[in-house]
């Protein structure tokens, strides 16, 4: 076996280890996948070029886990990775001035049994009391609360 194949043996099973510690924990089949792959690259590395050569492989292989251990588990590196966008999406607020129970809206999507109606002007969310509205139906507001507006059909 070359050294090729022994490095990527091994590459694989530390990579193997990472995602089973960092990104898939628990489950268990990636991190024994990923150890046997380091364990057979250690072992072939004995077997085909001797003891001096598998000493450094072994040795070598500690170091590199160690390695990638202490580098993936720092926080900078997964800072640089993650998304450090916020979200800028809101609640449906509803302003309750506007819109009262007993007004007349029309609905712009189906209501399954939540969709988008037009209620004085304004697009808001909205849902059924009795389960599906088609879309370009007549609702009328039954109840109004800071988040929700319940409506039934005209």
């Amino acid at each position: 076996m070359s050294w090729t194949i022994i490095i990527a043996l091994i590459l694989a099973g530390l990579l193997f280890l990472v995602l089973e510690i960092l990104v898939i924990p628990g489950t268990g089949v990636v991190g024994i996948a990923g150890f046997a792959l380091v364990v057979f690259g250690i072992f072939e590395s004995y077997h085909a070029f001797g003891t001096t050569a598998g000493h450094y492989t072994l040795i070598t292989t500690i170091l590199a886990t160690v390695g990638a251990l202490y580098f993936s588990l720092k926080s900078k590196t997964w800072k640089r990775l993650a998304l450090n966008k916020n979200i800028e999406g809101k609640m449906n607020v509803v302003d309750e001035e506007s819109i009262h129970p007993g007004d007349r809206g029309r609905t712009i999507s189906r209501l399954a049994p939540m969709g988008k109606a037009m209620i004085n002007g304004a697009i808001v969310e909205v849902q059924s009391l009795t389960g599906f509205v088609d879309e370009e139906k007549e609702v009328t507001v039954v109840k109004v609360s800071s988040h929700k507006i319940l409506v039934k059909p005209s």
